[in-house]
Protein backbone atom coordinates (compact mmCIF):
# COMPACT_ATOMS: atom_id res chain seq x y z
CA UNK A 1 0.00 0.00 0.00
CA UNK A 2 1.14 3.53 -0.63
CA UNK A 3 2.22 5.89 2.12
CA UNK A 4 -1.18 7.53 2.19
CA UNK A 5 -2.57 4.67 4.28
CA UNK A 6 0.41 3.95 6.50
CA UNK A 7 0.78 6.99 8.73
CA UNK A 8 -0.57 7.38 12.25
CA UNK A 9 -2.92 10.25 11.37
CA UNK A 10 -5.02 7.81 9.33
CA UNK A 11 -5.46 5.23 12.09
CA UNK A 12 -9.09 6.27 12.59
CA UNK A 13 -11.66 4.93 10.14
CA UNK A 14 -13.63 8.18 10.05
CA UNK A 15 -10.50 10.10 9.04
CA UNK A 16 -9.69 7.62 6.27
CA UNK A 17 -13.24 7.78 4.94
CA UNK A 18 -13.25 11.58 5.06
CA UNK A 19 -9.91 11.77 3.27
CA UNK A 20 -11.02 9.36 0.55
CA UNK A 21 -14.15 11.45 -0.06
CA UNK A 22 -12.13 14.67 -0.17
CA UNK A 23 -9.55 13.28 -2.59
CA UNK A 24 -12.24 11.90 -4.89
CA UNK A 25 -13.95 15.30 -5.01
CA UNK A 26 -10.69 17.06 -5.90
CA UNK A 27 -9.85 14.38 -8.47
CA UNK A 28 -13.31 14.64 -10.02
CA UNK A 29 -12.83 18.39 -10.44
CA UNK A 30 -9.49 17.82 -12.14
CA UNK A 31 -10.78 15.05 -14.40
CA UNK A 32 -13.82 16.93 -15.62
CA UNK A 33 -12.14 20.32 -16.13
CA UNK A 34 -9.28 18.52 -17.88
CA UNK A 35 -11.73 16.87 -20.24
CA UNK A 36 -13.43 20.18 -20.98
CA UNK A 37 -10.08 21.84 -21.73
CA UNK A 38 -9.14 18.96 -24.04
CA UNK A 39 -12.20 19.69 -26.17
CA UNK A 40 -10.42 22.83 -27.39
CA UNK A 41 -7.60 20.82 -28.98
CA UNK A 42 -7.59 21.81 -32.64
CA UNK A 43 -10.16 24.58 -32.09
CA UNK A 44 -8.43 27.23 -29.96
CA UNK A 45 -7.99 30.78 -31.38
CA UNK A 46 -4.38 30.18 -32.44
CA UNK A 47 -1.71 27.48 -32.44
CA UNK A 48 -0.05 28.78 -29.27
CA UNK A 49 -3.35 28.70 -27.38
CA UNK A 50 -4.13 25.27 -28.79
CA UNK A 51 -0.86 23.88 -27.45
CA UNK A 52 -1.11 25.70 -24.13
CA UNK A 53 -4.65 24.58 -23.30
CA UNK A 54 -3.91 21.03 -24.43
CA UNK A 55 -0.93 21.03 -22.07
CA UNK A 56 -3.05 22.36 -19.21
CA UNK A 57 -5.66 19.68 -19.93
CA UNK A 58 -2.96 17.02 -19.76
CA UNK A 59 -1.71 18.43 -16.46
CA UNK A 60 -5.19 18.34 -14.93
CA UNK A 61 -5.76 14.76 -16.05
CA UNK A 62 -2.40 13.81 -14.57
CA UNK A 63 -3.34 15.47 -11.29
CA UNK A 64 -6.63 13.56 -11.30
CA UNK A 65 -4.72 10.31 -11.78
CA UNK A 66 -2.50 11.03 -8.77
CA UNK A 67 -5.45 11.90 -6.55
CA UNK A 68 -7.47 8.87 -7.65
CA UNK A 69 -4.44 6.71 -6.94
CA UNK A 70 -4.30 7.93 -3.33
CA UNK A 71 -8.06 7.70 -2.89
CA UNK A 72 -8.12 4.26 -4.47
CA UNK A 73 -5.66 2.98 -1.89
CA UNK A 74 -8.14 3.92 0.82
CA UNK A 75 -11.16 2.61 -1.09
CA UNK A 76 -9.56 -0.52 -2.60
CA UNK A 77 -10.44 0.67 -6.10
CA UNK A 78 -8.27 1.38 -9.11
CA UNK A 79 -7.95 4.89 -10.56
CA UNK A 80 -9.73 3.70 -13.72
CA UNK A 81 -12.65 2.35 -11.71
CA UNK A 82 -13.00 5.67 -9.94
CA UNK A 83 -12.66 7.75 -13.09
CA UNK A 84 -14.75 5.67 -15.49
CA UNK A 85 -16.83 3.22 -13.46
CA UNK A 86 -19.22 5.49 -11.57
CA UNK A 87 -22.62 6.90 -12.43
CA UNK A 88 -23.04 10.72 -12.51
CA UNK A 89 -24.68 10.81 -9.07
CA UNK A 90 -21.51 9.28 -7.58
CA UNK A 91 -19.31 12.09 -8.91
CA UNK A 92 -18.43 14.88 -6.51
CA UNK A 93 -17.10 17.53 -8.87
CA UNK A 94 -18.32 21.11 -8.68
CA UNK A 95 -21.02 21.93 -11.22
CA UNK A 96 -18.89 24.71 -12.73
CA UNK A 97 -16.38 22.29 -14.27
CA UNK A 98 -18.99 20.16 -16.05
CA UNK A 99 -20.50 23.04 -18.01
CA UNK A 100 -19.82 23.06 -21.78
CA UNK A 101 -17.04 25.37 -22.93
CA UNK A 102 -19.41 27.78 -24.68
CA UNK A 103 -16.87 30.26 -26.06
CA UNK A 104 -13.23 31.21 -25.48
CA UNK A 105 -14.08 34.00 -23.04
CA UNK A 106 -16.09 31.69 -20.78
CA UNK A 107 -13.36 29.07 -20.96
CA UNK A 108 -10.72 31.57 -19.85
CA UNK A 109 -12.88 32.95 -17.04
CA UNK A 110 -13.61 29.45 -15.76
CA UNK A 111 -9.95 28.42 -16.07
CA UNK A 112 -8.85 31.44 -14.05
CA UNK A 113 -11.48 31.00 -11.34
CA UNK A 114 -10.87 27.27 -11.10
CA UNK A 115 -7.09 27.31 -10.98
CA UNK A 116 -7.00 30.07 -8.38
CA UNK A 117 -9.35 27.93 -6.29
CA UNK A 118 -7.21 24.87 -6.89
CA UNK A 119 -4.13 26.72 -5.68
CA UNK A 120 -5.89 27.63 -2.44
CA UNK A 121 -7.12 24.07 -1.88
CA UNK A 122 -3.71 22.58 -2.63
CA UNK A 123 -2.10 25.01 -0.21
CA UNK A 124 -4.50 23.74 2.46
CA UNK A 125 -3.22 20.20 1.86
CA UNK A 126 0.42 21.21 1.44
CA UNK A 127 0.42 22.86 4.86
CA UNK A 128 -1.43 19.96 6.48
CA UNK A 129 -0.01 17.28 8.74
CA UNK A 130 -0.22 14.30 6.38
CA UNK A 131 3.21 14.28 4.79
CA UNK A 132 2.57 12.15 1.66
CA UNK A 133 -0.34 14.37 0.62
CA UNK A 134 1.46 17.55 1.65
CA UNK A 135 4.34 16.65 -0.65
CA UNK A 136 1.99 15.71 -3.48
CA UNK A 137 0.01 18.94 -3.12
CA UNK A 138 3.17 21.05 -3.10
CA UNK A 139 4.35 19.44 -6.34
CA UNK A 140 0.99 19.84 -8.08
CA UNK A 141 0.68 23.43 -6.88
CA UNK A 142 3.87 24.35 -8.74
CA UNK A 143 2.19 23.35 -12.00
CA UNK A 144 -1.01 25.16 -11.11
CA UNK A 145 0.92 28.42 -10.85
CA UNK A 146 1.47 28.24 -14.61
CA UNK A 147 -2.23 27.63 -15.19
CA UNK A 148 -3.18 30.67 -13.11
CA UNK A 149 -0.62 32.81 -14.93
CA UNK A 150 -1.92 31.71 -18.31
CA UNK A 151 -5.53 32.36 -17.34
CA UNK A 152 -4.73 35.78 -15.93
CA UNK A 153 -2.77 36.82 -19.02
CA UNK A 154 -5.69 35.93 -21.27
CA UNK A 155 -8.21 37.52 -18.92
CA UNK A 156 -6.27 40.78 -19.01
CA UNK A 157 -6.00 40.55 -22.78
CA UNK A 158 -9.75 40.09 -23.23
CA UNK A 159 -10.74 42.69 -20.65
CA UNK A 160 -8.28 45.21 -22.09
CA UNK A 161 -9.33 44.73 -25.70
CA UNK A 162 -12.27 46.33 -27.42
CA UNK A 163 -15.44 47.43 -25.68
CA UNK A 164 -17.14 44.37 -27.13
CA UNK A 165 -14.54 41.94 -25.77
CA UNK A 166 -14.62 43.62 -22.35
CA UNK A 167 -18.40 43.33 -22.23
CA UNK A 168 -18.33 39.69 -23.27
CA UNK A 169 -15.75 38.68 -20.69
CA UNK A 170 -17.74 40.48 -17.98
CA UNK A 171 -20.82 38.56 -19.08
CA UNK A 172 -18.83 35.33 -18.91
CA UNK A 173 -17.70 36.20 -15.39
CA UNK A 174 -21.28 36.97 -14.37
CA UNK A 175 -22.37 33.59 -15.71
CA UNK A 176 -19.57 31.57 -14.14
CA UNK A 177 -19.45 33.32 -10.78
CA UNK A 178 -22.43 31.77 -8.95
CA UNK A 179 -21.27 28.24 -9.77
CA UNK A 180 -17.62 29.04 -9.05
CA UNK A 181 -18.40 29.34 -5.35
CA UNK A 182 -19.37 25.66 -5.51
CA UNK A 183 -15.67 24.84 -5.78
CA UNK A 184 -15.59 25.37 -2.02
CA UNK A 185 -18.76 23.49 -1.16
CA UNK A 186 -17.70 21.28 1.77
CA UNK A 187 -17.20 17.59 1.13
CA UNK A 188 -18.71 15.10 3.57
CA UNK A 189 -16.26 14.70 6.46
CA UNK A 190 -14.19 17.77 5.62
CA UNK A 191 -14.53 19.06 9.17
CA UNK A 192 -12.97 15.79 10.37
CA UNK A 193 -9.93 16.44 8.19
CA UNK A 194 -9.67 19.96 9.53
CA UNK A 195 -9.74 18.71 13.12
CA UNK A 196 -7.14 16.04 12.30
CA UNK A 197 -4.85 18.68 10.81
CA UNK A 198 -4.74 17.03 7.38
CA UNK A 199 -6.37 20.08 5.79
CA UNK A 200 -5.55 23.56 7.07
CA UNK A 201 -8.35 26.08 6.91
CA UNK A 202 -12.08 25.51 6.67
CA UNK A 203 -13.93 25.62 3.36
CA UNK A 204 -15.23 29.11 4.15
CA UNK A 205 -11.73 30.33 5.05
CA UNK A 206 -10.33 28.92 1.81
CA UNK A 207 -13.12 30.55 -0.17
CA UNK A 208 -12.38 33.86 1.50
CA UNK A 209 -8.75 33.74 0.35
CA UNK A 210 -9.82 32.81 -3.16
CA UNK A 211 -12.43 35.57 -3.28
CA UNK A 212 -9.89 38.18 -2.21
CA UNK A 213 -7.46 37.10 -4.96
CA UNK A 214 -10.13 37.06 -7.65
CA UNK A 215 -11.51 40.46 -6.73
CA UNK A 216 -8.02 41.94 -6.68
CA UNK A 217 -7.29 40.89 -10.26
CA UNK A 218 -10.79 41.75 -11.46
CA UNK A 219 -10.65 45.27 -10.03
CA UNK A 220 -7.26 45.85 -11.63
CA UNK A 221 -8.65 45.16 -15.11
CA UNK A 222 -12.04 46.78 -14.73
CA UNK A 223 -14.16 43.69 -14.13
CA UNK A 224 -16.73 43.22 -11.40
CA UNK A 225 -16.58 40.00 -9.38
CA UNK A 226 -19.64 39.11 -7.34
CA UNK A 227 -20.04 38.61 -3.63
CA UNK A 228 -19.59 35.21 -2.02
CA UNK A 229 -22.82 33.23 -1.87
CA UNK A 230 -21.83 29.58 -1.34
CA UNK A 231 -25.38 28.26 -1.52
CA UNK A 232 -25.72 29.35 -5.15
CA UNK A 233 -23.12 27.06 -6.68
CA UNK A 234 -23.51 23.98 -4.52
CA UNK A 235 -24.86 20.52 -5.14
CA UNK A 236 -21.98 18.85 -6.92
CA UNK A 237 -20.32 17.63 -3.73
CA UNK A 238 -23.48 15.69 -2.86
CA UNK A 239 -23.98 14.23 -6.33
CA UNK A 240 -26.54 16.72 -7.69
CA UNK A 241 -25.40 17.56 -11.21
CA UNK A 242 -26.65 19.06 -14.44
CA UNK A 243 -27.45 17.01 -17.54
CA UNK A 244 -24.15 18.27 -18.93
CA UNK A 245 -22.24 15.78 -16.77
CA UNK A 246 -24.21 12.79 -18.07
CA UNK A 247 -23.47 13.80 -21.66
CA UNK A 248 -19.78 14.31 -20.88
CA UNK A 249 -19.44 10.97 -19.07
CA UNK A 250 -21.25 9.06 -21.82
CA UNK A 251 -18.62 10.29 -24.25
CA UNK A 252 -15.59 10.08 -21.96
CA UNK A 253 -16.25 6.56 -20.64
CA UNK A 254 -17.54 4.88 -23.81
CA UNK A 255 -14.33 2.96 -24.58
CA UNK A 256 -13.81 1.85 -20.97
CA UNK A 257 -17.42 0.71 -20.63
CA UNK A 258 -17.11 -1.44 -23.75
CA UNK A 259 -14.83 -3.76 -21.74
CA UNK A 260 -14.13 -2.61 -18.15
CA UNK A 261 -11.78 -5.53 -17.49
CA UNK A 262 -9.59 -4.95 -20.53
CA UNK A 263 -5.91 -4.11 -20.05
CA UNK A 264 -4.91 -1.38 -22.46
Amino acid sequence: MSGVAQTADLARRDVRDALAAYLVALADDELIIGHRHSEWTGFAPDIESDIALSSIAQDELGHARLLYDHAGTLLSQSPDELAFGRQPAAFRNAILVERPNSDWGYTIVRLFLYDLADQVRLEALASGSHRPLAELAAAVRREEKYHVSYGEQWLRRLAGGSEVSHTRVQEALNRAWPEATGLFEPVAGQQTLLEAGIVSGSASEQMGRWHQSVRGVAADIGLQAGSVAPQEGGGGRTGRHSEDLQILLDEMTSVWRSDPKAKW
